[in-house]
């Protein structure tokens, strides 16, 4: 029973938080709405055992993507008018886009109920450890039968985020006016300017 009302109450609040993502006005509220929406989808992949699925969707989605696009968001200067102008303009292209997924979703549901596909018989080199939780299976199944591809798959994205660095990282540039605090602190008191009573036209004394 409690599972049932807990699936309709996360169930309800997806549908719910993906309508105002798509409805808000602000980009700040629709980025804060899909931040709701991933927790509650989150809820769901727990309740149907998927725990691992549902980790990922705090971590990554939430904990990593919607606060990149919160703070991208709130960082960029939006010009609302000329938000709304462009979506007028881009309408057509919209209802063309949303009429093709819709064809998809279609053709999609009508080959789901015409039968599954022959894949072929597994070789069975993969089945899952009875008695054990997801996250221990995928585990084991990553780090064991995957793990070079797995490890292979770490170094090219630690190659990209290197790379990625090093292209955006620009010497910080010496402006104007910049003060140098270890110069001044190093100054002798015989190096700063000292005041006399100069003569006319003689001025200050270095």
């Amino acid at each position: 029973m409690i599972q049932t009302i807990a699936f309709y109450l996360f169930a309800v609040l997806v549908i719910a938080s993906a309508v105002m993502v798509i409805m808000a006005r602000n980009p700040v509220h629709s980025v804060l709405w899909l931040i709701l929406a991933f927790f509650n989808a989150a809820g769901l992949m727990v309740l149907v055992g998927a725990e691992f699925i549902a980790m990922l969707l705090v971590v990554v989605y939430v904990g990593a993507v919607a606060v990149l696009f919160l703070f991208v968001v709130m960082m960029l200067d939006i010009d609302f008018a000329e938000l709304r102008a462009g979506f007028v303009r881009n309408f057509p292209l919209g209802i063309a886009i949303a009429l093709v997924l819709l064809a998809e979703l279609v053709l999609g549901i009508g080959a789901y109920q015409a039968g599954n596909l022959d894949l072929g018989t597994p070789a069975g080199d993969a089945a899952p450890m009875l008695g054990e939780s997801n996250i221990e299976n995928l585990g084991a199944l990553l780090y064991g039968k995957y793990l070079f591809l797995f490890e292979t798959a770490g170094i090219i994205l630690l190659v990209a985020m290197v790379g990625a660095i090093v292209l955006t990282h620009r010497p910080p540039k010496t402006q104007r006016g910049h003060q140098h605090i270890g110069k001044q602190n190093a100054r002798r008191p015989e190096d700063a300017t000292v005041m006399k009573q100069p003569e006319v036209g003689k001025g200050v004394e270095l």
